[in-house]
């Protein structure tokens, strides 16, 4: 009663593969593009007509087709909620963190978003994966790197001190040290964001000792891109 059976059966026979076949190669790429917003008129209370359709595109052979459910797994968290999100959505993101740099930069660049929407105790799970995203299928696909230093800025709110300093700060650390100026300025940032969450948080220990290895790493290093890059932690 809400949209016409037939237009609803007609959007889910959009991932039949002989409709690729026939009507048009990108059908499916269509299809995956529109989820959110047939999503959103339906509802949450009638997600179940559209899970097992999403749960096929979020496994289609293309690439395409899983980067546009990457770049909008976020949004769709916000319609279905909570417990939606933890039983239908999460499994689908943990597979997209591990599939093409193509997909793991839809998943990359609304991290935050998507994160923040997870009870604490779910989102305490992705700390160990997080550092993956350091690696990349490409070592010159810098961007991915950048935008994972932006992410993690926004990032810290969700996590305490103690898990912020035994995490995040090799993954700062780390990036501080890229071959690419673009990421090491954007990572000079978040290693001041850190220090500012602890002192925010009376973590002065916590802090302390983050200074103490900054001066160690930078302060005293033989070569001068690591002096510099202490200059600019300093400014």
């Amino acid at each position: 009663d809400i949209i016409p059976q037939p237009l609803l059966d007609q959007y889910l026979s959009m991932t039949d593969p002989a409709r690729a076949q026939t009507v048009d190669t990108e059908i499916a790429k269509h299809c995956a593009y529109s989820l959110p917003g047939v999503a959103l008129t339906l509802g949450r209370q009638n997600w179940h007509c559209l899970k097992d359709t999403y749960e096929t595109l979020a496994s289609d052979v293309q690439w395409k087709v899983r980067r546009t459910l990457a770049f909008s797994i976020h949004e769709l968290a916000v319609i279905l909620g909570d417990q939606l999100t933890a039983a239908d959505l999460v499994p689908i993101f943990n597979g997209f963190l591990k599939d093409l740099d193509e997909v793991r930069i839809g998943v990359l660049k609304h991290l935050y978003d998507f994160l923040k929407l997870l009870h604490a105790d779910k989102r305490r799970e992705y700390l160990y994966q997080l550092q993956e995203f350091v690696v990349t299928d490409n070592s010159r696909n810098w961007r991915f790197r950048y935008e994972l230093a932006e992410q993690l800025i926004l990032i810290l709110e969700l996590y305490n001190s103690n898990d912020v300093y035994d995490y995040l700060r090799h993954i700062a650390l780390t990036l501080c040290s890229d071959k690419v100026s673009e990421v090491r300025w954007i990572s000079f940032k978040l290693v001041v964001a850190i220090l500012q969450k602890f002192y925010a948080n009376n973590a002065n220990a916590l802090g302390l000792n983050f200074i103490n290895e900054l001066v160690v790493r930078f302060r005293h290093c033989s070569k001068w891109v690591g002096r510099q890059a202490f200059a600019f932690i300093c400014q």
